[in-house]
Order: C-alpha cells, then structure tokens, then sequence
C-alpha cells in the first residue's frame, strides 16, 4: 500500500522551442537564437541547432521499455518548477529483499532525467527504494544506455532491451550493494551525535556547528540524529551504519536545496564514507 502514496507531479506539462527574434522583436546572439518554453515560461535559451527533447517523447519511451519486458512497476514523478523532471520506476516484483529487518524493504529502482534547462543531464540509471524512508538510495553505478542526439534535425531516442540489462543488474551490481547495506546493518553506532559530526568533517556536507560561536548541533545535524533515532525505534533495533547512512540520504533529498545530479553525486560520496567504516 505504500508504494500508493508516492509524489506523482505532472511532469508532462505542455513545452516547445521558438524564435528568441519572434518573441523579443530583437536581434539574438548567434548560439541562443531560440528560447525553451516550459508552461508558459521561458526557462532556456539555445542555439538554433538544439533539439529539444520533450518529456512526452523521452518518458514514454523509457515507460515503453518497462511494458515491454513485462516488469510490475510504480511510477514516481517529480516536477522542480517546471525546468528539471524524474520518474522513478519501483520494480514491484520477485526482486524483494529485507535488510536483516522484515520491515526494511529494498526494491531495485530506474530513474529517467530530463531537463528544459539544461540543469540536468538526459539519462537513466539503476538504483534502489526503501520503504521505510521513501527516497531513492543512487549508490548503484548501471546506467541505461540509449541513443540520443540534441540537433535539429534528429530528436530520435533508440532505448535497449531492458530484460537483459535488468537482470545483468540484478545478477552482479544488486546483490553485491544489498550486502554491503547488510553489513553496514552490523556496525553499531555508540554515540549518533559523534557519529554525524565525524561524517560531517569527512563530507563537507554541511557544517556540524550551528555556528563559530555555537558548537551545539546545527538543524540539519539535529534532523540527521532525530531520523537516525526514529528509524532505530520503529524498525526495533540499535541505532546502525546503515540506518546512519539513510538519516543523511533523507535530510539529503527533503531538506537541502541540490539538484537531482548534485543530490546523486553527494549520495554515492555519503555511501563511501560510511561504509568505509565498517
């Protein structure tokens, strides 16, 4: 019933490309002659050469490689102003491992990124969702290969056999990364706020401190802490390093302002590092 309630944005709002002279009445720049309409909002300037890849094209073709290999899933879609969009397909099928926890469900994940401006890379990548935090975990590194070329004149994606690649996935990336989650379940964290600073002085995340004059925890230190705590309590279990490493994953996508690329990037740095200390 959980995977119900997950963020469904639109993400198919209505976009195209014109003449930046048509809509300005001016003279352009040669390489930002046309302006990136998303909802009625110009959100990028490109050359005249840029293909715009619309989400109605990109998305449902990698939707279509998810029916084609008969794959049972749900869709998460997100929406950042207009400018920056995911979906995440959470494979619902015999793929269902728990993390030493009958209540900690891991199901493997694709997202798919696309962006009007320009902020996000087109692609696809293989990853995990937990129930328990509801946030995508992008420690895996299988990314989707496709075809794509941003031209004017071509605009066609060419999307692979997803079976293959899913069950590549599973065979080596997946269960080698569930084991390291299982491990990282194993290491007992003695003392959560020591824990967090000692990450925090690694990662450079954000700082500890609420201050140079304040050495109390600051209040994204403090939101780290209060899920470690919560999860340990609702899950029956000692706090740990992987309920470590999901505290800082949560307050990584809800709370800091990060694009989907830095949000990824930052995960797989938090990932290495606490499992560095198993």
């Amino acid at each position: 019933m959980y995977l119900n309630n997950l963020q469904q944005d639109d993400v198919f709002v209505p976009s195209e490309m014109k003449a930046l002279q048509t809509l300005t009445g001016m003279d352009s720049r040669r390489g930002l002659e046309q302006a990136i309409i998303s909802n009625g909002k110009i959100v990028n300037v490109v050359s005249k050469r840029y293909g715009h890849i619309p989400n109605e094209l990109f998305f449902k073709e990698a939707e279509a490689m998810l029916v084609n290999a008969t794959l049972n899933y749900h869709k998460r879609t997100i929406n950042r102003g207009d400018c920056s969009f995911i979906i995440d397909f959470i494979i619902e099928d015999d793929h269902q491992f728990t993390i030493k926890n009958d209540n900690d469900l891991i199901l493997p994940m694709l997202r798919f990124k696309n962006s009007y401006d320009g902020s996000e890379k087109t692609s696809g990548h293989f990853g995990f969702y937990r129930k328990v935090c509801s946030n995508g975990l992008h420690v895996a590194q299988t990314e989707i290969g496709f075809s794509i070329r941003h031209t004017k004149n071509s605009t066609e994606l060419i999307m692979p056999e997803l079976n293959q690649l899913f069950h590549k996935f599973l065979d080596n990336e997946f269960y080698s990364i569930v084991h390291k989650f299982n491990t990282m379940k194993t290491i007992e964290i003695i003392d959560t706020e020591t824990f967090v600073k000692d990450i925090l002085e690694i990662t450079k995340l954000f700082k500890y401190e609420c201050s140079d004059k304040n050495d109390n925890p600051s209040k994204k230190s403090r939101e780290v802490i209060e899920i470690l705590d919560h999860e340990a309590l609702i899950l029956n279990e000692l706090p740990n390093l992987w309920l470590g490493y999901n505290a800082f994953n949560d307050v990584l996508h809800n709370t800091m302002k990060k694009s989907f690329y830095q949000q990824e990037k930052l995960d797989k740095r938090l990932f290495e590092t606490i499992y560095d200390m198993a």
